[in-house]
């Protein structure tokens, strides 16, 4: 498999990838909320996994698809792949304790991109483990380097569910930076004295503005340390 033609799997794997992993977490807000007593978000289908159900036209599928295919055509676009998805819809007011309830359905979207976060690492672990020539492709899958041999079955699993746990990590720290209207921004609200309240909403309709400026290098901060973590477990079966 040549350079450009490695490029173009990884970035659809990436693309589907995001796509799967926004829906999951829209499912996992709803789902919560729900849980806790509001069902708008049911009612409207939002407890889906379906994709059609949480699309955001410029979030999920054209600002990714910039970030993803920008470099292969040579846009210099690029780095931690996120995105969003169409916000799911709370009326707290029908939560029993609307400042825990609120912030416990908000929580529950990074952590749904945790959870999978985890679940990917461990197909990568037992891929090393259990299947013939595993660790061969753990490792060609850490180093994006698949161009030795003919593509394989393991390969491609390896391939995929690592650049799952690389997309799941930078969606969970994207999301919770206190930055309007991300789910950070919505546990810092709750948090925040009822006189500090107008000030914090008066900056919300920019928050798209700080999210391009610092979001890349605050989610860069926690992403090195953390895949770094990461690749030396991975590196421990490999051993």
């Amino acid at each position: 498999m040549n350079d450009k033609s490695l490029e173009l799997v990884i970035g659809l794997f990436e693309f589907v990838i995001l796509l799967f992993s926004l829906s999951f977490h829209e499912c996992a807000h709803a789902w919560m909320a729900s849980r806790l007593g509001d069902q708008t978000a049911r009612l409207q289908g939002r407890v889906s996994m379906n994709p059609i159900r949480h699309i955001d036209p410029i979030g999920t599928l054209l600002f990714p698809a910039l970030m993803i295919f920008g470099p292969i055509m040579g846009l210099g676009i690029g780095g931690f792949l996120v995105g969003w998805a169409k916000p799911t819809p709370v009326i707290t007011r029908n939560f029993k304790h609307i400042r825990r309830d609120d912030n416990l359905t908000t929580l529950a979207g990074p952590v749904s991109n945790l959870v999978l976060l985890l679940a990917f690492y461990l197909v990568l672990i037992v891929l090393m483990i259990a299947v013939p020539g595993g660790k061969d492709a753990v490792g060609g899958a850490m180093a994006f380097d698949l161009t030795s041999g003919t593509a394989s079955t393991p390969q491609a699993i390896a391939l995929f569910a690592y650049l799952a746990v690389n997309v799941n990590l930078a969606l969970m720290f994207f999301n919770l930076l206190p930055i309007p209207p991300l789910d950070g921004s919505h546990v810092l609200r709750n948090l925040l004295p009822y006189n500090a309240l107008n000030t914090y909403d008066r900056i919300a309709g920019f928050g798209f503005f700080f999210i391009l400026i610092i979001g890349r290098p605050i989610i860069g901060f926690f992403m090195r340390p953390s895949m770094h973590l990461i690749n030396s477990g991975l590196l421990h079966f490999l051993q």
